[in-house]
């Protein structure tokens, strides 16, 4: 049976402008598998981002619990999470966020500038990340000089080059042709039944959260069934 490597426990997220607190999240709670890829949909405006930010650690819940294997990041210091992030966490954007200056190889390095890792280690990880998404042949290419597509595969080779416990993904095919975002999406799927990684991805595309293996729904900051 496979453990529990998230998990949610009574989630409240809100946010204060002046004296009026916004209610974001409700009393979330669920647990997501290793190995497994969630997707999670909903209406703009409903908190998926959110979520995905409090799993990340890139913001803290209000209230209630989130576990990630077995550290709880909802009570981590800030002077850990950092360093958390960077070896657990890895993110794909819709817009890529990658760096415009520096070539693929050097943007999907800049995870591993963290660590302790030797030069050529980190070449040798860099390698076999662009080797998985394909493109080995475009490293020393500037991200001006590669479609929406190939971007978007040097986001997920940056997402993956530490070999993350999570990889989150925000409307990963939210700005691409329906081509791309296909290929993008087999992907995906390919880290997560090759490599087992587990996947949360938010999405608004019902053909993108078709590969997945389990759709929660959220509306108005609420899990909903689907």
């Amino acid at each position: 049976m496979a453990s529990n490597i998230v998990q949610l426990e009574s989630v409240y997220k809100s946010y204060w402008r002046d004296s009026l607190e916004i209610p974001v999240l409700h009393d979330i709670s669920f647990e997501i598998s290793h190995g497994e890829f969630l997707a999670l949909m909903g209406p703009s405006g409903s908190g998926k981002t959110t979520l995905l930010n409090l799993v990340a650690g890139i913001d803290r819940p209000s209230s209630g619990r989130i576990i990630v294997g077995d550290e709880d990041v909802s009570g981590m210091p800030e002077s850990r999470l950092a360093r958390w992030r960077s070896r657990h966490i890895g993110f794909v954007f819709q817009f890529y966020n990658l760096i415009p200056v520096l070539k693929a190889f050097e943007n999907v390095e800049l995870p591993l500038m963290l660590t302790n890792l030797s030069r050529q280690e980190r070449r040798r990880q860099v390698q076999t990340a662009l080797d998985i998404v394909g493109l080995s042949d475009r490293m020393h290419h500037y991200p001006n000089q590669l479609s929406g597509g190939q971007e978007q595969r040097v986001a997920i080779a940056r997402a993956i080059v530490t070999d993350p416990t999570l990889i989150l993904a925000d409307e990963p095919t939210g700005d691409l042709d329906k081509q791309s975002a296909e290929d993008i999406m087999e992907l995906l799927s390919r880290l997560n039944k090759e490599f087992n990684k587990t996947i949360i991805m938010v999405t608004h595309d019902p053909r993108a959260a078709d590969k997945a293996h389990l759709i929660r729904n959220l509306d108005k900051g609420e899990l909903v069934r689907s």
